[in-house]
């Protein structure tokens, strides 16, 4: 699923995003560790893994979800 990055705290490494519908999901410092990130920006375009109502993996559009 994709999702566009709301806000996204390095310090946390925790932040939201926005689904295409509009709804806004957080994610925790979990779901960023998953993937090979090092930090995201507002408005960026990523992946995401959600289990739950979760976010459990958040990564580049450009890049596959671990699998």
């Amino acid at each position: 699923m994709q999702a566009t990055v709301r806000i996204f705290d390095p310090e946390t490494r925790s932040g939201s995003v926005f689904l295409d519908d509009g709804t806004e999901i957080p994610f925790g410092s979990d779901a960023f560790d998953a993937g090979p990130l090092r930090l995201l920006r507002s408005g960026q375009r990523v992946n995401i893994q959600v289990t739950d109502d979760a976010i459990t993996v958040i990564t580049l559009s450009t890049f596959p979800l671990p699998g």
